[in-house]
């Protein structure tokens, strides 16, 4: 089984130590929602915390721990190698080493930027076996409080097709899925004939329980209804602020 748990957001710029301090909140909770991932309990049972590997563009990958030492010296390595990252934003990668049998975690960030037309985001792909449950609406939830995202989503190939096939949605551009997350002014405009479970976080934002894995036709009459709303209407371009 493969999901994907995504943020999307405008132009932020942010230091090295700001995504640093964003990464390892994320890492670490991650951890703490996924200890199967691990093979056990988690760190209360004697389990050592999860360890990542770069995925670099290019050069040697490195190992290193979820603290934020540790992810500056990663980020600050990336934007050296990256002439455009001071203007597009950083970019890392980072893959979950030594996991239980069938389970991968990979989690891939640009952030830190103030480009106008391109996107900020963090990207989380999870494969793991078929008779686990993961905790979709918790993970999505860690991905808006760590990084304020505009929208976000949790989904999978699937999903995306159905979308794509039914209404119309384009690749980069607002969507949800199964779980959702709406940015303060996104949620304005969710219209109350909105068949989902809200949940309103400290961000302002709201995440949208929308359907169980699986069920794609709910999904679609969810995007349907909210880009109708116009909840789903991409960012003004050229970019100028972060969140809609």
């Amino acid at each position: 089984m493969r999901r994907v748990v995504r943020g999307f957001w405008g132009p932020r710029q942010e230091s090295a130590e700001e995504l640093a301090a964003r990464w390892s909140t994320t890492l670490d909770r991650f951890a703490l929602l996924l200890p199967e991932a691990a093979g056990g309990p988690g760190e209360a049972a004697g389990h050592p915390a999860w360890t990542w590997r770069t995925v670099p563009a290019a050069g040697p990958a490195e190992t290193i721990g979820s603290d934020e030492s540790s992810l500056l010296g990663a980020l600050r390595t990336a934007r050296e190698a990256d002439p455009w990252a001071a203007a597009n934003g950083t970019s890392l990668r980072l893959l979950a080493t030594g996991l239980a049998d069938g389970w991968k975690v990979e989690i891939a960030a640009l952030a830190g930027g103030t480009p106008d037309s391109l996107l900020q985001s963090l990207v989380a792909t999870i494969t793991f076996p078929d008779e686990a449950s993961l905790p979709d609406a918790a993970l999505l939830t860690v991905v808006a409080e760590a990084w304020h995202p505009d929208y976000g989503d949790v989904s999978d190939r699937a999903v995306t097709s159905a979308l794509k096939k039914e209404a119309g949605f384009k690749i980069g551009t607002p969507s949800v899925g199964w779980v959702g997350y709406l940015s303060e002014g996104r949620a304005a405009r969710i219209p109350a004939d909105l068949t989902a479970d809200r949940v309103e976080l400290p961000t302002g934002g709201v995440l949208l329980a929308i359907a169980s894995p699986g069920d794609t036709r709910a999904v679609v009459e969810a995007y349907k209804t909210l880009e109708k709303s116009g909840a789903l209407e991409p960012l003004p371009r050229p970019m100028k602020r972060p969140t809609l």
